[in-house]
């Protein structure tokens, strides 16, 4: 009697789908074919994971989240009245950031659509509440999403969606550049901007401890976030 395979025994799919999360779609079809505990499928898990790369559904969500997250703070920081006290010039900054945001956020929904995950719950202390503290953190958050989307743009394979990206990161440096001109710093501190992976963002995020409870994702479209 031979041994079982992967695909006699996962009926449903569900084994072949968490091992895809784990190991790669391409790996987790190779091991559908392979007897359960021999040594080619032992070797096939142990071995490095080359195609673990985050799908553009899990870099939408997470693209989701951190838009959320500023959309969250410029409406607060309205809503407080910090913005009010600002002077023209900053007022008209906050606002039309806030709005930018808030845009994002409908329109990555949409692109999403049932695989977006659930909206966050955000708690950013005192860091809204003064114009200081308030345009401080603006920047820092303006300066994290070029980064972010400098990093994720080329790992996204739907060229349209690439392009849309592309379309943002335009947009999120015009705000970066406007913040920093805001603050007094230089907008433009070096010519060639550094990219970070979502895993470094996701990690920056996670420190500053401002997602106080995250929404429950499905397994099967988002990522599994920390922070």
């Amino acid at each position: 009697m031979s041994a079982p395979t992967l695909e006699s025994v996962d009926r449903d799919g569900a084994l072949t789908e968490a091992i895809g999360e784990l190991c790669g779609s391409t790996r987790a079809g190779f091991l559908r074919s392979v007897a359960l505990g021999g040594a080619a499928m032992l070797e096939a898990l142990s071995a490095p994971a080359q195609a673990a790369a985050p799908n553009d559904t899990t870099i939408l969500n997470f693209g989701l989240r951190f838009e959320r997250l500023q959309a969250t703070f410029y409406t607060q920081a309205e809503e407080l009245g910090t913005i009010a006290t600002m002077s023209a010039a900053k007022r008209e900054w906050a606002r039309t950031l806030g709005a930018h945001e808030r845009a994002h956020v409908k329109i990555i929904k949409q692109v999403l659509g049932r695989k977006a995950e659930g909206r966050p719950t955000f708690d950013f202390g005192r860091t809204n509440e003064t114009d200081e503290a308030f345009t401080r953190t603006a920047v820092a958050m303006e300066d994290l999403t070029v980064a972010l989307l400098a990093g994720v743009t080329p790992a996204v394979h739907d060229r349209g969606l690439a392009a849309a990206l592309l379309g943002l990161l335009t947009v999120e440096a015009r705000h970066a550049a406007w913040a920093r001109h805001i603050s007094g710093a230089t907008p433009a501190p070096a010519a060639f901007d550094q990219p970070k992976t979502l895993h470094q963002v996701q990690g920056a995020i996670a420190r500053t401890r401002f997602v106080a409870k995250p929404p429950r994702t499905s397994s099967r479209h988002s990522p599994r976030f920390t922070g």
